[in-house]
């Protein structure tokens, strides 16, 4: 396997673009390819554009008239009139919005093809991770399911394993959906509870269908307002144990950076130095369990200047092995770049200042806490039906 990282980047992904007036500015995806550059990650991990995924492998996920319904409102964005959930609030129409969608899907797809065939140990796309699309609609900003596609273009390929965890502070409703009967992946997501975020999905009950499938799925609701120190602990107390009996082999890790506490969307409190650290993590995990092959994918973040471009870019350096000191001052250059595009001064180090510390499950927890409760629950309702102790 080739030791080298792939880094999926087409300028044409900017026009995913729902309107001056949505949340998911598409500003945030140019700013983190310019960080990236800034910091010559560039010249340390291969950078490929690829094709935008066709019907036939939109369609291994999205229903065919889903597909025909987009194309549609693509063509003629007047005529949507939310059915399918194009030309609502969430996800109003526009031009080029099938082209658009189905580059993002057509980046993550190259590079779980590229992680699958050895080209590539690691494959960073931070377009995509659009995680609520569901076969037969749109939600959530989310138009195509590019993670979804890419797992199931894996599975096409032969992959008889294949792990998604999920850190966007939103539920990862569409890829759970899309493998809730298929013991072939296993589907882990942590975010904030449901009784608090949308989509209000993602409770610990929900494991996956019936069968071989039962205990395929892994929820981690965590409580609202919940820091670095409570989310580092879930995901050590969940996501390790659960990959290391999985065995994947393939890694597709998404990696909203909505968690953070100057989002504007969400209620946790997590820092950019969690987020690094859970990046770090997940690279390990790749490494340990699925010989190295590890697909990463980008998700949520409303926090476009000061947040998600710093997060992505640590997670390209992780990818490329050349990780960015998170006390490294961020280049002058970006920052002008940043008040050229949004005028708007940008952050001036790659940290929070935050150590990103944490209790391991294993010295013991309270069952008075509510943090704690979450990690209970999620481990009672999955873990045996994994043969994992709760």
């Amino acid at each position: 396997m080739s030791g080298h990282a792939l880094l999926m980047w087409d300028e044409a992904v900017t026009r995913y673009d729902f309107g001056p007036s949505h949340p998911m500015d598409p500003v945030r995806l140019a700013l983190t390819m310019g960080l990236v550059r800034s910091f010559g990650l560039d010249r340390e991990v291969a950078v490929r554009a690829a094709r935008p995924a066709g019907d036939s492998t939109l369609r291994l996920v999205h229903r065919e008239d889903y597909v025909a319904a987009v194309r549609e409102v693509s063509a003629d964005p007047g005529v949507a009139d939310g059915s399918y959930g194009l030309g609502t609030m969430d996800d109003p129409a526009f031009h080029g919005m099938h082209e658009a969608s189905a580059l993002i899907a057509g980046q993550s797809v190259a590079a779980a093809e590229a992680v699958w065939r050895g080209e590539a140990a690691h494959a960073v796309n931070f377009a995509g991770g659009l995680h609520h699309a569901m076969p037969g609609g749109a939600a959530g900003f989310c138009v195509y399911n590019d993670a979804a596609i890419a797992i199931a273009r894996l599975l096409e390929l032969g992959v008889e394993r294949v792990a998604y965890v999920d850190v966007d502070v939103h539920h990862g409703d569409g890829v759970q959906a899309a493998f809730w009967d298929d013991p072939r992946v296993l589907t882990v997501s942590m975010h904030e509870h449901p009784r608090t975020l949308f989509p209000q999905t993602g409770w610990p009950e929900e494991t996956g269908g019936g069968g071989a499938a039962e205990g395929s799925a892994v929820n981690l609701a965590l409580p609202a307002g919940t820091g670095d120190e409570g989310w580092l602990r879930a995901f050590h107390a969940v996501v390790p144990e659960l990959i290391a009996d999985f065995r994947p082999q393939v890694l597709v890790t998404q990696h909203g950076a909505d968690t953070h506490f100057e989002d504007p969307l969400a209620h946790l409190a997590v820092s950019l130095d969690a987020q690094r650290a859970v990046q770090e993590a997940c690279h390990g995990l790749a490494h340990a369990h699925a010989d190295g092959r590890w697909v990463a994918l980008g998700g949520g973040g409303y926090a476009v200047v000061d947040v998600v471009p710093r997060s992505w870019t640590h997670l390209v350096a992780i990818a490329g092995h050349v990780p960015i000191p998170p006390d490294s001052p961020v280049p002058e250059a970006w920052r002008d770049e940043v008040y050229a595009r949004t005028r708007q001064s940008g952050p001036v180090r790659m940290t929070d200042g935050r150590d990103a510390s944490f209790v391991s499950w294993e010295a013991g927890y309270d069952p008075a806490d509510r943090l704690d409760q979450a990690i209970l629950a999620t481990r009672r309702a999955a873990f045996p039906l994994r043969g994992l102790l709760a």
